[in-house]
Order: C-alpha cells, then sequence, then structure tokens
C-alpha cells in the first residue's frame, strides 16, 4: 500500500490541508469583493489577475521544478502564500482592505499556486518505489485531497455568512503554513537529469518537444484551453452572483461542496476501476461537467444546481485521474514538471481572458443566456478530441 511509506504520507497530508484551505478562498474572496461594492465585472477583474499570475509562472514552475527539490519549490511556494494571504485577511478583518489590494495580493497567490503545482504532480511518483504504487497513490491522493475539499466548500459559505469573509481567509492562510510544513518533510530524491543545465528556454523548449511528440497531449492540451476559456467565469464570477442573488450565499457553498462529494464518488471509482482505454473513457464523462452551468442557467430550485455539480464533479474528476495518470506513465521521469507545467499554461492561458470578459458580456446577453452558451461550448470542445486516434486508443499500462 502506498500508505506504507512515509514521504507519499507526509504530500498526501500536505496537499489534502492544501484543499481544505484552497476550497474556503474562492467563496470567501468572491463575496468579499461583492461586499466591498464590487460589481461582476470587477470580481471577474480580481480573478482574472490571480489567474493571469498563475500562467505567466506555470512554466518557470515547471522547469525549476525540474532541476530543483521538487519539495522544495513546493515549501517556498505554499510559505509566501501564507503570509500573502495573510495580509488580505488582516485587511479585511481591520477595515482597510480595497479591490485593487484584493487583485494584486490575489495574483501573488496565483504565481505561488503554479510554481507549486507542477512539482506537486511529479513528486508523487517519486514517493513510493514502484510504478505499480504510483498508479494506486495517484487517486488515493486525489481521493483525500477532494475530501478536503468537500468538508472546505462546505463550511466556507457558514464561514462567511457568521464570521466573515476575513477571518475565512485568515483560516486559508493558516493551511498554507501547515502545508509547508508537511512538504518540508519529505525526503524524496532528486530526479536524474539528461545531461547538464542547458539554461531556462533550452530545457522549457525541451518540454514542449516532448509535448509535442503526443498528440493525445497537446489536442487535450488544446481542449482545455478552449474548457477554462468559458468555464472559468461561469463558476468563478456568475456562480455565486446568480445562486448568490437568486438562492443564498450558503446555497454557492452547497453547491460546491455537492460538486467536490462528485469528485470523492469519481475518486472511489477509480480505486477499483482501471479502464483500458483510459482517455476515451476520461473525455466520455468529461461531457457531464456541462450540466452544472447548464442547471445554474435553467433551474428556478436548488436540487437540480447540487446534482449538476455532483455530476460535474464525478465526470472531471475520472477525467482528471484517466489523464494524469496516462501522462505519468508515458512521460520520462525527468521531464514530467515540465510536461505539468506545459499542461498547465495551455489548459489556463485562456482563463484571464475569460474571467474578465465573463461580466460584461453575460451583462450583455443576460447570465442565464450566457451560462447556456458555455455548457454548449464545453460539449463540443470534450467531442473535439475524439477526431484523433491516439485518444480514442492509448492504453493503460
Amino acid at each position: 500500500s502506498p500508505w506504507r511509506y512515509a514521504d507519499f504520507r507526509w504530500l498526501t497530508l500536505g496537499v489534502t490541508v492544501n484543499g481544505f484551505g484552497s476550497s474556503i478562498a474562492p467563496v470567501a474572496l468572491a463575496f468579499a469583493v461583492l461586499d466591498l461594492g464590487g460589481s461582476a465585472t470587477q470580481l471577474g477583474l480580481v480573478e482574472a489577475a490571480y489567474a493571469l499570475a498563475n500562467v505567466a509562472a506555470t512554466l518557470v514552475g515547471g522547469v525549476l521544478g525540474d532541476r530543483l527539490p521538487r519539495q522544495v519549490m513546493m515549501q517556498g511556494a505554499n510559505g509566501v502564500a501564507a503570509l500573502s494571504q495573510g495580509v488580505i485577511a488582516a485587511s479585511l478583518i481591520g477595515g482597510w482592505g480595497t479591490i485593487w489590494l484584493l487583485a494584486v495580493l490575489g495574483a501573488v497567490n496565483g504565481a505561488m499556486s503554479a510554481l507549486a503545482g507542477p512539482s506537486t504532480q511529479a513528486a508523487l511518483p517519486q514517493t513510493v518505489p514502484t510504478p505499480a504504487l504510483a498508479a494506486q497513490a495517484l487517486p488515493i491522493r486525489r481521493l483525500s485531497q477532494n475530501i478536503a475539499m468537500i468538508i472546505g466548500f462546505g463550511v466556507a459559505g457558514l464561514l462567511v455568512a457568521t464570521i466573515g469573509s476575513g477571518w475565512a481567509l485568515a483560516v486559508d492562510a493558516a493551511t498554507f503554513a501547515v502545508a509547508a510544513g508537511c512538504f518540508a518533510m519529505l525526503r524524496i530524491p532528486s530526479v536524474v537529469i539528461d545531461g547538464p543545465g542547458a539554461g531556462f528556454l533550452a530545457e522549457a523548449l525541451e518540454g514542449a518537444r516532448e509535448v509535442a511528440r503526443h498528440a493525445w497531449i497537446w489536442s487535450l492540451i488544446a481542449m482545455a484551453g478552449v474548457y477554462h476559456l468559458v468555464y472559468g467565469g461561469s463558476q468563478a464570477v456568475l456562480g455565486p452572483v446568480v445562486v448568490g442573488h437568486d438562492f443564498s450565499r450558503a446555497a454557492w457553498g452547497w453547491a460546491l461542496a455537492s460538486m467536490m462529494t462528485g469528485f470523492v464518488v469519481g475518486g472511489f471509482v477509480c480505486l477499483v476501476w482501471r479502464p483500458r482505454r483510459m482517455l476515451l473513457v476520461g473525455e466520455w464523462l468529461l461531457l457531464l461537467t456541462a450540466l452544472f452551468p447548464l442547471a445554474i442557467a435553467l433551474s428556478d430550485q436548488v436540487w437540480p444546481i447540487l446534482l449538476g455539480a455532483f455530476l460535474h464533479g464525478f465526470g472531471l474528476e475520472i477525467f482528471d485521474t484517466q489523464w494524469h495518470l496516462a501522462v505519468q506513465q508515458n512521460v520520462a521521469p525527468e521531464k514530467l514538471s515540465r510536461v505539468f507545467g506545459f499542461d498547465m499554461l495551455g489548459s489556463f492561458i485562456a482563463r484571464p481572458i475569460g474571467l474578465a470578459l465573463t461580466g460584461p458580456v453575460a451583462a450583455a446577453v443576460g447570465y442565464h443566456a450566457w451560462l447556456v452558451v458555455v455548457a454548449i461550448v464545453i460539449v463540443v470542445a470534450a467531442l473535439a478530441p475524439f477526431g484523433l486516434r491516439d485518444v480514442r486508443t492509448l492504453e493503460r499500462h
């Protein structure tokens, strides 16, 4: 069992604690902006600042994750995020917070997440001794993180409603600090680099060539780019605005908790179900994610939104697990951080644009109408990669 190995336990504990806090942050930040008098467009700009910094730092995080100790990358990024999130929390509690301050420090958090992300993904196979255990460890780690996120989303709305956004973000700052301590306990070996360091650009280009070598990698990254262009704004901007207005702030927290419940159920499925053609299965189930924005757009009751959120999480978790396992099994360990860096870069590069434009575009065409458009685009984007043979036929090792 992967649980026998201390490095796996520390990595899983760190990402679990991090997931709990990070699920509180988007709910608290959204209502903090609204409480400061911000509009849907301003909320989108704050979210876009985070996403833009995240995209800008992702490739740096991928290259450094293949050159520096990955535990150092994770520990340092979480330590800085604890400080910046702590300042945001203090500003809201003390009454001197502004929307611009939230945007600037949110961008710092976005950059720290990008610096740690590729290393976190690439470090997992190093925490256990065999590829077979690594294949078991991936759904276990994701399942633990997702359970924590269910709890975080479930209490986020209650924390904001009872103690306020500032104190809720203070909880998130504390979880960053705890996660940094967990990552400091890792004793994973350094990866074996194929040759001396050739400079940042040369190593980034080597990672790009590895991505281009696999049609299934670059095609699914392109699909994810279109997906996040439209979906990011529907969850981060329109979700809290529409559900918070039509129902309640707590209802939006319940919706996110329901989504994370879907992630957990999908994780349990991945523990026992190992489809041979993993990308084919993952792509089909990714189609379920369109039901969440569609339910927000069309439902006049809360329960269809909760059901749509659950199915969104269920389908996305199975897709994500199969995707990460496919990359983990088919890319050399010394290139994993860079490939995951390009995955994050390509997937989220258009997200800041979507976040910034969601508010004005949705205001022009109608919030509910735009959510229907988002659902249609998700379906089209998810179906497009089926045209590639590699996506249909790639098999689990």
